[in-house]
């Protein structure tokens, strides 16, 4: 699958110190320095909508992690999946009146565009759900040599049973597992199962319904097989680290890395970094509830992707927090001062904002520290310290090559 264009990176004034983040399976900071390239798998987006707010927030905080490793001299091998055959698409296809393929090749180009305006750098390898079937098949047939596998009916489960590690990414109780498996796609009533929590690896053909041929028969992957697969293909065993929403922590990434580690013998990922969740209108914003603010609406109502990015960066990732208006125009109005401060010949000396960026989103991307002292370079300069002639070019490459904000 084709990704997005990828905008230029400059050369930054400075090399970025070695990048740490937080993991949710340990509570502890990990610190991400490797000898080749650093490695990162995030979850894409399943296309039956546009790109959301919560969706950006996501992805930009990743692509500063990257960039954060790239400042710090490392290649980086990015990985994403798209979801392009899945129940919450098909359904919504089904009642628009659109074929479900047309449904996601528009939505992902969608999300294309978006990401491009974001200035969010594009993954090395894009892969949708569908591509990947052969893919998901070989892990399946691996997890079914070591009796991971057994048969409900037309469908096959994998046992949370043959991961030794289950429950260490998410640190969940089984009654929080349970709820949260129950919600979030997942079937602990369905009779049959050997485990409430065992998932769904491959769902035999239904009516109506897309199905790809496989030695067990006609049918498509389940949801965290597809994921895991990916990475493990894309980027083995052991990879830097799995990104997403808070809301993937269970069951999607503690399934995807079972299904990993009951085949290879080693850990799937070396940390797990997730985003927080962003609220509008005092609730989570999603699509079952309706409340969601579109970055392409944004976008077509003529506000700078450059001021919805540096909302985003405004919070930390890690954080939840509510998106309202008054903080998208002050995003506005700060932009226009950081150009006013740009635009000038010299400014104020610029050595130690840059380095004070660089370690902050270093430091489990911290972009409101780096941010912050953006703003403390522009509170200067504006004040008329006009001391470094070469202030401007470096806060602009900074500002573009770390923050990824193009002004």
């Amino acid at each position: 699958m084709r990704a997005w264009t990828a905008p230029d990176v400059p050369t930054l004034p400075a090399t970025g110190p070695a990048v740490a983040v937080h993991d949710t399976a340990t509570g502890g900071s990990v610190t991400l320095a490797p000898e080749g390239a650093a490695r990162l798998y995030v979850c894409g987006i399943t296309p039956y909508d546009a790109t959301h707010i919560g969706h950006a927030n996501t992805y930009v905080a990743f692509d500063l992690l990257n960039r954060a490793w790239r400042s710090a001299g490392h290649d980086v091998t990015y990985v994403q999946n798209v979801t392009d055959v899945d129940d919450p698409l098909l359904e919504r296809a089904d009642k628009v009146g659109i074929a479900w393929e047309a449904l996601a090749e528009r939505e992902t180009e969608l999300f294309r565009t978006d990401m491009e305006a974001l200035r969010v750098l594009p993954p090395a390898e894009y892969v949708g759900a569908v591509e990947s079937i052969p893919l998901v098949i070989e892990l399946i047939q691996r997890l079914e040599q070591i009796g991971a596998v057994y048969r409900v009916d037309e469908d096959l489960y994998y046992s949370v049973a043959a991961d030794d590690a289950f429950g260490e990414e998410s640190n969940y109780d089984r009654e929080t597992m349970t709820r949260f498996f129950a919600e979030r796609g997942g079937d602990p009533e369905r009779a049959g199962k050997k485990d409430r929590l065992d998932a769904l690896v491959w769902r035999g053909e239904r009516p109506g319904e897309p199905a790809w041929d496989s030695p067990w028969g006609k049918g498509r992957p389940g949801w965290h097989i597809e994921c895991a697969a990916i990475a493990l293909k894309h980027l083995g065993g052991a990879f830097d680290v799995q990104g997403g929403g808070s809301d993937l922590i269970f069951p999607h990434h503690e399934m995807c890395a079972g299904h990993v580690q009951a085949v290879t013998g080693e850990p799937f990922a070396r940390a797990y970094s997730h985003a927080g969740m962003v609220a509008y209108d005092g609730q989570k914003m999603s699509k079952s509830l309706g409340n969601l603010v579109f970055v392409s609406a944004l976008r077509n109502s003529d506000v700078d992707p450059m001021a919805i990015r540096l909302t985003l960066m405004r919070h930390h990732y890690r954080d939840d927090w509510e998106w309202t208006d008054d903080q998208l125009w002050k995003a506005v109005d700060d932009l226009g001062r950081w150009r006013q401060a740009l635009s000038g010949a010299a400014g104020a000396p610029a050595d130690e904002a840059v380095a004070e960026v660089l370690e902050a989103l270093a430091s489990d991307i911290d972009a409101p520290r780096a941010t912050a002292a953006v703003d403390r370079w522009v509170d200067a300069t504006l004040s008329g310290d006009a001391s470094d002639a070469g202030a401007p070019a470096a806060m602009r490459a900074v500002l573009d090559g770390a923050l990824g904000v193009l002004l």
